[in-house]
C-alpha cells in the first residue's frame, strides 16, 4: 500500500520532468546569436559585356558585368583574341586593363574580354560574347594632284596647276600718238607660287592693227618676258583714245593654246594726247 509520502515523492517527480521538458523545447527554438554567417565564393549573375568599334586603330572597352559573393572581392582582366566565330581564343599578351587598343593582327579576328573575381573562399571566371569581326582601318584618301613641280621650270607644271601673269610694266609709261616703239614686260608665277622660267609669253593690242604683233618670247628665271611692239598706222585708233588695250598669254611649250596651264590677261595703259 503506498504511503502518503510516496505518493508526494510522484508528483514531484513529474511536476519537475514537465518543467524541464518544456524548458528544453524553448530553449531548443533560440536561434543562437553571434555565430558569424558563413561566407560565400564570387559568382557571375551578368556577364562583361565590351563597347566600342571593332576597327584597328579604335579602343574597345570591357565592362565586368555583375558578380555575387562575399566582400572583398578582387578582380582581374584579360582580353582574348578569337577567330571569326569567337572561337578558338587565346590571351593576348599584356592585355591586362579595362581598356584595349585594335591593332592590326587583330584584324579578321574578333575579341573576348575575360573577367576573373576571387575571394577568399574562391574565385570564379565570366567571358563577355565575341566583337564583330575587327576590320582594316580606313585608309586616308589618295591627296588631289597639285601639277606642281620642283619649279621653277614651266616643264615642271601641269594641270590642274596653272599659270598667272601677276605683274605688267610697259615704257614709255604714257602712250604718245607719236610713239615708235613699246616695250611690255610681263611676269610670270603659278598657282604653286614663284616665278616660272621657260614659259612662252605671247601680246597683241586690242583692236588689231595698232601695233604688230611680235614673236612669242620666253620668261627668264626670274619670271619676266620682255615684248617690243612696234606702231602700226592704225594707231590711234581714233583721235579721243585714251586707253590701249593689249591681250597677253603665257603658254608651256608644246600644249595646246586651249587647255593645260596657259593664262590669258586682259591690260590697259593710258595714252597720252599728245
Amino acid at each position: 500500500m503506498t504511503t502518503r509520502r510516496s505518493r508526494r515523492s510522484i508528483v514531484l517527480a513529474l511536476v519537475i520532468g514537465a518543467a524541464g521538458a518544456a524548458l528544453a523545447a524553448m530553449l531548443g527554438s533560440l536561434t543562437p546569436t553571434g555565430t558569424a554567417a558563413r561566407a560565400v565564393a564570387p559568382s557571375n549573375t551578368a556577364p562583361p559585356t565590351v563597347t566600342g568599334t571593332a576597327e584597328q586603330g579604335q579602343t574597345l572597352t570591357g565592362k565586368r558585368g555583375t558578380w555575387s559573393g562575399t566582400d572583398p572581392i578582387t578582380y582581374t582582366y584579360s582580353w582574348r583574341r578569337c577567330d571569326q566565330d569567337g572561337g578558338s581564343c587565346s590571351a593576348i599578351s599584356g592585355a591586362t586593363e579595362l581598356t584595349y587598343v585594335l591593332k592590326p593582327v587583330d584584324n579578321g579576328n574578333t575579341l573576348r574580354f575575360r573577367v576573373t573575381a576571387r575571394n577568399a573562399d574562391g574565385a570564379a571566371t565570366s567571358t563577355s560574347v565575341p566583337t564583330a569581326v575587327v576590320k582594316a582601318a580606313p585608309q586616308p584618301p589618295t591627296p588631289a594632284p597639285t601639277g606642281c613641280g620642283k619649279g621653277p621650270s614651266v616643264g615642271d607644271f601641269a594641270p590642274p596647276a596653272r599659270l598667272l601673269i601677276d605683274q605688267i610694266q610697259i615704257s614709255p609709261s604714257a602712250i604718245g600718238r607719236s610713239v615708235g616703239t613699246v616695250t611690255v614686260r610681263a611676269h610670270v608665277t603659278s598657282t604653286c607660287g614663284g616665278p616660272v622660267q621657260g614659259a612662252m609669253v605671247y601680246g597683241t593690242a586690242v583692236p588689231y592693227g595698232q601695233f604688230a604683233i611680235p614673236n612669242e618670247t620666253v620668261t627668264a628665271s626670274d619670271g619676266w618676258a620682255s615684248i617690243e611692239f612696234q606702231r602700226l598706222r592704225g594707231f590711234p585708233v581714233t583721235p579721243r583714245q585714251r586707253l590701249l588695250v593689249m591681250f597677253l598669254r603665257a603658254r608651256k611649250p608644246g600644249e595646246n593654246l586651249l587647255v593645260g596651264i596657259s593664262t590669258r590677261r586682259l591690260v590697259s595703259f593710258r595714252v597720252s594726247p599728245r
